[in-house]
């Protein structure tokens, strides 16, 4: 650690001299504002940066505009330093950990791992401004798809899949307002966060089960309204080339959002409601049929279960007609059922799904919900404006869909 802190200096040295080699980036007597007018050399000022191997001071000229009444001060554009302290390399790191951990934890974690010190505030602002030039690139890129004017990653796939879900972020009060929550107090407390991913398949295993493709997996979300985010997924399932794809399947659990957006922009495509999600209605719908503890609930879900597997959702639903019900709630919960079975059933033939070498569950969807949201978003006692949880799902999407090299190249190109 003394060595490494030695070369650090050392490389500081270093660093300082050669950024400095142009005598302050003087451009002459007068520059081009950028409004217009001319902007007069006054004289050079000094900046403490930050760098990844060790503070360094730099020079720079400084021009004022008088017709502007503001400075302007070339090198620190050249060097990608305006408005900060943290030059390009520290805050992608920065922006690295704070995607990743609280931004607590990332202030220490940089300090410990990389002897850079940045305060805890400095990591919320620089990853939530790569967050939001994150989503700029993303916006920039769907326009583009959505315009055909992209040319598409993938080659031809077999099977090209789509999985769409919504997981809550807990957020601030103001966030709320007006909404209700599924509490006793009727308040609601989070903001749906709506995440979509695109992956491949190209070949089954020996017992015809499903192998995603490696490294296919991209993701997109966002906290906003469905009609926004169809066009979102959309633009993420064309650059990935899903008008070259031999098959589409969507997945997704049994939220009518999702089979809107499914109709909308992916017709054609295979609808599956993922069987997970079909399991889990029954298992709950046989604890509040015969008891929560009961033999016969078990019993019950693991024959309905068997039944799906068939793809014989018509009996399924006649099951469910034949119960008894225990009180007005378990009339309630059988009719929802019934009506979230009927309504889905064609999205519920697993058998010739399975038969077809499909995935017939949005597993991938269900861990990104967890990573990308659940992991940094959602622990004890954080709470966000909608504003910043989007700036960091933006950061986790670009991060966990393999695009943060490029899109440093791209913003480095810009």
């Amino acid at each position: 650690m003394a060595i490494r802190e030695a070369m650090h200096k050392l490389g500081g040295v270093l660093l300082e001299e050669l950024v400095n080699a142009d005598g302050g980036g003087h451009h002459g007597a007068h520059i081009d504002c950028g409004q217009g007018h001319q902007a007069e050399f006054i004289d050079y000022r000094r900046k403490k940066l930050v760098t990844v191997l060790a503070p360094v001071e730099v020079v720079r000229a400084y021009y004022h505009c008088a017709a502007c009444h503001g400075g302007k001060i070339p090198k620190d554009e050249e060097l990608d330093i305006a408005g900060t302290s943290l030059s390009p390399g520290v805050r992608r790191m920065v922006g690295h950990v704070g995607g990743k951990e609280a931004f607590e934890q990332g202030h220490v974690d940089l300090e410990v791992l990389a002897g850079i010190t940045v305060r805890t505030k400095q990591v919320e602002r620089v990853a939530e401004e790569i967050g939001r030039q994150v989503e700029a690139v993303a916006q920039a890129d769907r326009a583009l798809a959505l315009s055909g004017k992209v040319v598409p990653l993938n080659q031809p796939v077999a099977k090209f899949y789509i999985a769409i879900d919504g997981t809550g972020v807990p957020v601030v009060p103001a966030e709320t307002e007006g909404r209700a929550g599924k509490d006793e107090t009727g308040k609601a407390k989070t903001r749906e966060a709506k995440l979509g991913c695109v992956f491949t398949q190209s070949k089954v295993d020996a017992k015809n089960f499903p192998v995603r493709d490696a490294a296919s997996t991209s993701y997109v979300g966002a906290i906003e309204t469905a009609e926004v985010f169809g066009p979102r997924i959309y633009a993420e399932a064309l650059r990935r080339g899903l008008r070259q794809a031999q098959k589409v399947i969507v997945l997704g659990d049994g939220a009518p959002w999702i089979w809107g957006i499914a109709s909308e922009y992916f017709p054609g495509a295979i609808q599956c409601v993922d069987l997970f999600h079909a399991r889990q209605h029954l298992a709950e719908l046989g604890k509040v049929a015969f008891g929560p503890k009961s033999i016969e609930a078990k019993q019950w879900s693991d024959s309905r279960s068997g039944e799906l597997d068939l793809s014989d959702v018509e009996a399924v639903i006649e099951s469910m007609r034949q119960i008894e019900p225990r009180d007005e709630h378990a009339r309630d919960e059988i009719r929802k059922a019934m009506d979230y079975f009927e309504r889905n059933k064609e999205r519920m033939r697993y058998a010739s799904f399975r038969s077809q070498g499909l995935f017939v569950g949005s597993g991938v969807m269900e861990a990104g919900c967890k990573t990308i949201v659940g992991q940094r978003l959602k622990p004890s006692g954080m709470r966000w404006t909608v504003s910043g949880a989007n700036k960091i799902i933006a950061l986790r999407c670009c991060q966990l869909s393999g695009r943060w090299e490029e899109f440093w190249e791209t913003r480095s190109a810009g």
